[in-house]
Parts: structure tokens; C-alpha cells; sequence
């Protein structure tokens, strides 16, 4: 059978609908370019110059990259955030991944209401939820600490990977842990042995999120940070506060590329998993 020649009209929306697209990603995407050109000036402005305007090398430097190398408070800003970040993601996908295991079993009682308060910190505003942390926090002795910070962080963190493990195990076919069970397993042995590798690109592609939700995350820091938790989101805060220096610019560009690089990291992760969405259908 011959494919049959799409009419002018379906060619029109499809130019149309393509062109629609491009036109809100470049919206979206302008103010996060813009930032990139600006983060090699040559000169202390946060605007183009006109020396950058005419292409002018003189109008271009490395030097606000080389001051977040040069500068210890920046040094010390990445090592936090790394720290929190890094302590935070761990804990939120063991979390996370457990509560999706359970939430999937469909006789749990009170199932979407537990559902709802897992993912509440996505909904609640982060400075109600900040504020509650900071009062909670410091009634414990927890404020102003690497540890709460953390523990701040896992809250905003689960939510993510929730919703990504309960995707995933939402196409798994449970007749492999019985059949694992059959076979002699204990059910501990089944999960790590049978669903863990399942749903191990669902359960990295949550940790990714809450990564990225722990790395830039600057609310609940200003509230239950001190001084000794100054992580790249507090640093680039209060150097706009105090001293605006296109270091922030660089900063930000590095973070960009970051940004880029997980969600290329969780799309390949997605593709991967395909093939195994398809085969449990």
C-alpha cells in the first residue's frame, strides 16, 4: 500500500507546530544563553561592553573563572554543596526507593494519603517549609549544621525520587519476584537480586533529580545555614547582595552546563529503559 501524501493543510500545522516549538525554547533558553557571553568579560559589568559588542579580544578574559579557583570562599562554597548534596542524594534514594517499593503494593492502607505527604514538599511553598525546618531544626540543635542541612535537603529530595520509582515500578512485572520466591529466595534476596536491577535507571534518574534539587536549593540554606554552610546557591546570593562581581556569571555558566549534563544523563536513562517498559507489556 502506497503512504498517502499529507494535504497542504496537515503540512501547514506541522511547520507551524514545529516553528511554535522552536519559538518557546528559544524563549526559555534566551535569559540562560545570554549568561554565557557575559561571563567572559574582560571588564567588572554585567553588561555587554563595547569592546564584547564589536568582538573585540580586549573585551574578553578568563578571570572570573579563575577567581572561583583563586577564591576560598568559593572553594569552600563547592565543597558544601557537594558535601550536602552528595549526603542528601544518598539518603533520599534510599528513602524515596523505599517508600515507592511499598507504595506500589496496592493493598496499602491509606495509600494516597501517605502518596500525598511524600510528595507534599513539592507542593507547600520551600519558604513555609524552610521556615518550619528552621524552627523544628533549631529546637533540636540541628540548625546551623552540615547535619540538618542534609536531613533538610533528603525532605526536598524524597519527593523526586517517589515519583520517578513509582513510574517505574508502575510496569514491572511482579510475576518475577514470585517466580524468584518459587525458585528459594528469600524475599530480601529477590529484591536486590530480581527488582533491584529492574528499576535501577528509574532509581538513578530520581537521584539525578534530587541532586539537582539539593545542589541548587538556596532557601532552606539562607534559613538553617550558618556561616560555615555556605554553599554555590548562599555564595552566589549574597554576592549579589554584597558585591556584584560577574563571577556569579561564571558560576552560573558552570552550573548550566551542569544542569545540561544531568538531564542528558536522566534522557539516556529514560531510553534505556524503554526497551524494558515495552518487553513487561
Amino acid at each position: 500500500m502506497t503512504a498517502l501524501k499529507p494535504t497542504p493543510q496537515e503540512k501547514f500545522e506541522k511547520v507551524f507546530s514545529r516553528g511554535y516549538a522552536y519559538l518557546v525554547l528559544a524563549f526559555l533558553l534566551a535569559p540562560l544563553l545570554i549568561i554565557v557571553p557575559l561571563s567572559f568579560n574582560a571588564e567588572p559589568y554585567f553588561t555587554f561592553t563595547p569592546k564584547m559588542l564589536s568582538l573585540n579580544p580586549d573585551g574578553y578574559s578568563l578571570r572570573w573563572y579563575q577567581d572561583i579557583i583563586n577564591n576560598p570562599q568559593w572553594g569552600e562554597a563547592i565543597v558544601n554543596s557537594l558535601i550536602i548534596a552528595i549526603a542528601s542524594t544518598a539518603l533520599a534514594t534510599i528513602l524515596g526507593t523505599l517508600a515507592a517499593v511499598g507504595l506500589a503494593r496496592s493493598n496499602l492502607p491509606f495509600r494516597d494519603l501517605i502518596m500525598a505527604l511524600l510528595i507534599s514538599p513539592l507542593v507547600v511553598p520551600i519558604v513555609i517549609a524552610a521556615a518550619g525546618m528552621y524552627f523544628f531544626y533549631s529546637s533540636v540543635g540541628l540548625a546551623q549544621t552540615h547535619l540538618g542541612l542534609i536531613l533538610a535537603h533528603t525532605t526536598l529530595g524524597v519527593p523526586f525520587v517517589v515519583i520517578t520509582m513509582t513510574a517505574t515500578l508502575s510496569g514491572f512485572d511482579r510475576n518475577l519476584i514470585k517466580a524468584a520466591l518459587s525458585l528459594g529466595a528469600d524475599p530480601m534476596t529477590a529484591f536486590f537480586r530480581v527488582t533491584l536491577p529492574l528499576v535501577a535507571p528509574g532509581m538513578i534518574s530520581g537521584a539525578l533529580f534530587a541532586f539537582a534539587a539539593s545542589f541548587d536549593e538556596v532557601v532552606t540554606v539562607l534559613f538553617i545555614g550558618g556561616p560555615e554552610q555556605r554553599t554555590i546557591p548562599k555564595q552566589m546570593w549574597s554576592g549579589i547582595r554584597e558585591q556584584i562581581s560577574p563571577t556569579i556569571l561564571a558560576v552560573a555558566t558552570l552550573l548550566i552546563i551542569f544542569s545540561s549534563l544531568l538531564l542528558l544523563a536522566v534522557e539516556l536513562l529514560r531510553r534505556r529503559n524503554l526497551p524494558l517498559g515495552q518487553a513487561q507489556r
